[in-house]
């Protein structure tokens, strides 16, 4: 029985590494690969109903993995919740994606960190594994075409942000 647990968690290792590197490795080559998770309807944190990152079509959307334990994406919530003004005045916003965390302690982050955008919850962690996340924090940023045209899989920095998001902006469908 322990063999099996084991080789059942080297599976998920093996295909979360191959979803990870395959994705990473299109953005690299210049080759944006479709938002995989765009049609996945998701329960907004404190609301009711659901919603999907389809919703944004035409926008450039910024998606922020995170969840309230973890102390790196506490450290970038500060910097996060500013650049949303920016991302207002281009037409472009930030999604936040709790990702296996308690709605309770989500909403209590976002409320300590002043989070004026969306945030969805991933529950099952559904969202999470169709972009290949295996930690949090985790960011991709979507063009106005629903493209993943960046991403950074540890947390965010203003000079990264600048440099990614700035181009993006200027960019028009």
């Amino acid at each position: 029985m322990a063999a099996a647990g084991v080789l059942a968690l080297l599976t998920f290792g093996v295909s979360s590494q191959s979803n990870n590197s395959s994705l990473d490795a299109q953005v690299a080559r210049g080759s944006y690969p479709p938002d995989p998770s765009a049609h996945l309807a998701l329960p907004v944190l404190g609301g009711h109903g659901t919603e999907s990152l389809a919703a944004y079509r035409g926008k450039v959307v910024v998606v922020n993995v995170f969840a309230s334990w973890c102390q790196p994406c506490q450290a970038e919530a500060p910097l996060l919740s500013a650049e949303q003004r920016t991302l207002a005045r281009h037409d472009a916003t930030l999604v936040g994606i709790t990702y296996l965390d308690s709605p309770i302690s989500s909403e209590q982050f976002a409320r300590q960190y002043h989070i004026d955008y969306p945030v969805l919850r991933d529950v099952t962690g559904s969202f999470a594994r169709s972009l290949g996340v295996d930690g949090v924090p985790e960011t991709f940023v979507i063009n106005r075409q629903g493209r993943i045209q960046a991403l950074r899989r540890y947390p965010v920095t203003a000079s990264w942000l600048k440099a990614t998001l700035t181009p993006i902006l200027d960019q028009r469908s």
